[in-house]
């Protein structure tokens, strides 16, 4: 599937539910991180990669319902939801719709004068993978909101918000990593991230030789739980303890120095955000470089301390990667997203990605009883309104 398919569905859909044909649309796809898990609140270093797959929002204004919203999503069974657009708007039910409201009170505020109206969303991002749908519906909600609108903002704006939206109506207290990569990102570039002056790096990915597996193990994550911002403190009060105002200013002679002031876990948890740190700069370089052996060592490398500092990983996931490591032609393979469930990355020579990805099937589905999904994917673009011609 691409985003064609899911702007074709999106356009059927419109008219069904709302019998008229949209009018504007804005598209933006979610990311798979090739290595930098769980520093970007930490102000530190990712790098992502945007998928081909994206969410779509279509629609059109409503000069009969203004101050309204009418919204129906195909993944949720095709569920709509009216809502009015007040003053101070709060989050809602269901869950889902949070991230359409949080997008239009947050345009509202600055200053966008956003009429009412009908909408469909229709994605091909997997939800609960890891892959961020999440920001994928904000930055795609944000578009086509600008384009009912006619005005426009900067890309890291719109992405600013999108966190925005996260952290006050869904109630993630997420970096930037995913917003960013997803109203950003550059067609054929992994872009490398820098969360704490959101300068960002455009380096090429589009060697034909050597290609990225997204696995989904589909066991669904939720980050809103207590893990999430258990780690977020854990990690804020291991910058206190050194001195720092993040983890991303620490060193590992830092952290030793004051590892009688912290309790295992911290210690575990600041140990892999700092080797973390490092490892995303070196993978860049190594990337540039094309020394693909040296990548690969890095993500495997980032797996084992997301697994066994971080403990972010499942039996599931692990299981994935160590088949994946021991595969032919694979350069290295860890966890993607925040954890607890999701998907895989893997970088692998091309001629070996769908005997791998088979292998992944038929092997996982021996163990756990349960079928992947997955794809070979290059470097998409960002954030775009829809051609509705």
């Amino acid at each position: 599937m691409t985003t064609t398919d899911a702007i074709s569905r999106a356009k059927a859909l419109f008219k069904s539910k709302f019998g008229a044909d949209a009018e504007v649309g804005g598209a933006a796809p979610g990311r798979v991180n090739l290595i930098g898990e769980h520093t970007d609140y930490c102000d530190g270093f990712v790098f992502p990669l945007a998928l081909q797959f994206s969410t779509v929002v279509l629609g059109r204004k409503n000069p009969e319902h203004a101050g309204t919203v009418i919204v129906c999503s195909e993944a949720q069974n095709q569920e709509t939801i009216e809502f009015a657009m007040l003053d101070g708007m709060k989050a809602g039910e269901p869950a889902w719709t949070n991230y359409i409201r949080g997008m239009v009170s947050i345009y509202r505020e600055n200053g966008f004068d956003v009429p009412g109206f009908d909408a469909v969303v229709c994605t091909d991002v997997p939800i609960g993978g890891g892959v961020s749908s999440s920001a994928a519906f904000e930055m795609s909600s944000g578009i086509f909101i600008e384009e009912l609108c006619k005005k426009t903002v900067e890309k890291e704006t719109r992405a600013l918000w999108g966190q925005k939206c996260e952290h006050t109506f869904v109630g993630l207290m997420c970096g930037i990593m995913d917003q960013m990569i997803s109203s950003k990102a550059t067609l054929g570039h992994a872009l490398l991230i820098d969360c704490r002056s959101l300068e960002c790096e455009e380096v090429p990915l589009t060697d034909p030789g050597v290609s990225v597996v997204v696995c989904n193990s589909n066991v669904k994550h939720t980050l809103t739980g207590s893990e999430y911002p258990d780690r977020v403190r854990q990690c804020k009060a291991v910058a206190s303890a050194i001195g720092v105002k993040a983890l991303r200013d620490a060193t590992m002679e830092s952290l030793n120095s004051v590892k009688d002031k912290l309790s295992d876990v911290e210690y575990r948890r600041g140990r892999h955000v700092i080797t973390e740190d490092n490892r995303v700069l070196d993978c860049k370089d190594a990337l540039i470089s094309k020394d693909y052996p040296k990548v690969g060592t890095l993500m495997t490398a980032s797996h084992a301390s997301l697994r066994d500092d971080y403990e972010v990983s499942i039996p599931e996931i692990d299981f994935l990667v160590e088949l994946a490591n021991s595969f032919p032609g694979v350069f290295g393979s860890r966890i993607t997203g925040g954890g607890f469930g999701g998907c895989t990355v893997t970088l692998v020579k091309t001629e070996n990605a769908n005997a791998l990805m088979e292998k992944m099937s038929q092997d996982y589905h021996a163990r756990f009883g349960v079928k992947v999904s997955s794809f070979i994917t290059s470097p998409g673009s960002g954030a775009h309104r829809v051609d509705m011609s």
